[in-house]
């Protein structure tokens, strides 16, 4: 493995921090999640046009810049520093791959170009509750990820030569505003039920979709109900393995989040030290007090390896290698120590709902709530590793 970055990535990085520096700072983000769309349109349109971030591992031929995902990941660390409020996730990291890989080439050209360039977001209508599940991340895809029982998920039902679809997901990245969704329904009735993917135009008629509260308002979310939808077979016939193709997303999906959580985590540990270096009790500067360096040393070790961790599911996501479960894992706990450290550090201050730190420890949260927790995606990796299997423990 070469652990350097090529000049191309570089560059990739720098334009990006640059631009989200000018455009992105606290009080942008606070504004852009009381938005209706729940994120910043302007920006997303910036970084669609100047610096085709949506479109940054699509093919040229659909209007993408043909990097590889290990770019995708490098630039996730980028919008994680800044918490850019931009529906990059469930757009270009959810949505974008399962159209490239499942669709046919008629809906590859219409809609991919347009994901490329930003005119178009797209959701991945799975409960978030279940996004864990579905991209195989804390357990094997169970039967319900697309939602259970008969008064649960969506159901498709075939009249003539077209598909409709009726029921509702809730908590999706993205559902209430993205301007396609791609949906997850049980066809076939629940005895010999299958899932299968559709598109549908988030205008559609029999549409119906809320903004819900989320714990991290910088990853919104919205409730999608169809109540009759038509609805757009994605790929080219009813045969599509549809679980294996989330599940071979997973680990893609499991390295852009860890990058994120690190540049959260990063830019969380850099402000604390900012703070810690202004504020003064008994005369002298707070960060010069051994008991705070020792904390503070703790957080930059965790943020470091977990990095590392990071970089190397960057690559390997490349090549092959699952490694997307285990560095999130490290990523997440290094994010929530160094948000919960910083609110401690910050003192009252930092106990307000109004101080920044605490976007960087929703954040933490929020994320553990729809993709973790730490331990359940570890014991997953464990136990699709083969560790203990047939083994007796020593205790």
């Amino acid at each position: 493995m070469d652990a350097r970055f090529t000049d191309e990535q570089d560059e990739i990085r720098r334009a990006l921090r640059e631009l989200l520096h000018k455009r992105c700072g606290t009080e942008d983000v606070r504004a852009a999640v009381d938005r209706p769309e729940g994120y910043d349109t302007a920006l997303w349109t910036v970084l669609g046009e100047q610096l085709g971030l949506p479109g940054l591992a699509l093919p040229e031929a659909y209007g993408g810049t043909g990097c590889s995902r290990t770019e995708v990941v490098l630039a996730a660390e980028e919008l994680g520093r800044a918490l850019a409020p931009v529906p990059f996730l469930a757009t270009a990291v959810l949505a974008a791959p399962l159209l490239l890989a499942l669709g046919t080439d008629a809906q590859r050209a219409e809609l991919l170009p347009r994901i490329a360039d930003g005119s178009l977001t797209a959701a991945l209508a799975v409960p978030g509750t279940r996004l864990g599940g579905a991209l195989a991340l804390t357990g094997p895809p169970a039967a319900d990820w697309a939602g259970g029982g008969r008064a649960g998920g969506v159901q498709a039902r075939r009249t003539a030569d077209r598909w409709r679809l009726y029921g509702e997901a809730d908590q999706v990245l993205d559902g209430h505003s993205a301007g396609l969704l791609l949906v997850p329904a049980h066809t076939g009735g629940y005895a010999r039920s299958r899932v299968l993917f559709f598109l549908v135009p988030g205008d559609a008629a029999g549409v119906v979709r809320t903004r819900r509260t989320s714990l991290d308002a910088t990853r919104s979310q919205g409730r999608v109900q169809l109540r009759n939808v038509e609805a757009e077979l994605l790929g080219p016939a009813p045969d599509t393995d549809v679980r294996s193709a989330l599940a071979g997303l997973g680990d893609f999906v499991a390295a852009v989040l860890a990058a994120e959580a690190v540049g959260a985590a990063d830019r969380a540990l850099e402000r604390t030290v900012e703070y810690v270096k202004q504020r003064e009790q008994f005369g002298r500067p707070i960060g010069s007090f051994q008991a705070v360096k020792h904390r503070l040393a703790d957080v930059y070790v965790a943020v470091r390896a977990a990095r590392s961790a990071a970089y190397y599911a960057a690559w390997a996501t490349v090549h092959g290698e699952p490694a997307g479960g285990l560095a999130l894992a490290q990523a997440l706990e290094a994010l929530r120590t160094a948000a919960g450290e910083g609110i401690q550090l910050h003192g009252g201050i930092g106990f307000t709902w109004e101080h920044e730190a605490h976007l960087y420890f929703k954040r933490a949260a929020g994320d553990e709530l729809l993709f973790g927790p730490a331990h359940r995606l570890r014991g997953y990796a464990a136990e699709a590793a083969g560790l203990f299997a047939g083994r007796e423990v020593a205790v």
